[in-house]
Parts: C-alpha cells; structure tokens; sequence
C-alpha cells in the first residue's frame, strides 16, 4: 500500500511540476519581440500560432484530465493496481501529445526564419529549456 502511494504521489508530484513551473518566454514574445520579422514572415507566422492555438487548449485539457483521472484512481484505489496504471499511462499519453504537437510548432515557426533569426530563435529555446538553478 505504501509503495502504491509513494508511486502515485511521484507521478502526481511530477505532473504538477510540470503544469504549474514557471513559464519561459513563450515562443510568441521571442519571435516578436527579439526578431525582426519582415512582414511576410509576420503572416506567415501568424498562420501558425493560430492553427497552435486552436489544439493547444484541447491537448492542455487532456492532461488536465488525466491528471484528474489518477487523483480519482489514487482515492478509490487499493494500491498501485491497474486503474492506477492506466490513469499514469494516460497522463503520459496526454503529455506526450502536448509535448510532440508543441515541438512540431517550434519547428514550423522555425522554418519560416532567416538563418540568423533562426540561430536566435534557437538560441532563446534552448535557454528556455535549459534554465540554470538560482
């Protein structure tokens, strides 16, 4: 029963983690505020970010929902047993698509890029991802 619980927890804790941490600039403020987009550039990366926004809010539910799921599955379980694994397996399927779809945006935002923008843009990505510990 305690390793059930230890494990719920950790993959609660972890899911927590991940949706609340505080957010690195979003890919919005480096591209407009740090490149200097020429306007053809600016519609097409308008184009993106709304195609982006309109399956963010789904996938961003998704793991709200799965996280929601394993909640439910640690109150009424009797340890770490099958409708606790598969509450963990959705929110790992869950993340998985934010995360894919996520980089497949960056990516796409990318290509539309000067190579110097790009260095930059990718530059700024990587810092995000990569924050150093205060």
């Amino acid at each position: 029963m305690l390793a059930a619980i230890a494990s719920a927890a950790g993959t609660w804790i972890g899911a927590s983690w991940v949706m609340n941490r505080r957010e690195p600039p979003s890919l919005h403020d480096i591209v407009h505020d740090e490149l200097e987009l020429r306007p053809d550039q600016h519609a097409r990366i308008e184009v993106i970010e709304a195609r982006f926004a309109a399956i963010r809010p789904g996938l961003e539910a998704e793991v709200r929902a799965a996280n929601q799921e394993l909640a439910r599955a640690i109150e009424q379980g009797e340890g770490d047993g099958p409708q606790v694994q598969a509450a963990v397996d959705h929110f790992h399927v869950a993340m998985g698509a934010l995360q894919k779809e996520t980089i497949a945006h960056v990516f796409e935002m990318r290509s539309v890029l000067t190579p110097a923008q790009a260095a930059v843009f990718n530059d700024r990505i990587v810092e995000a991802l990569t924050p150093t510990e205060s």
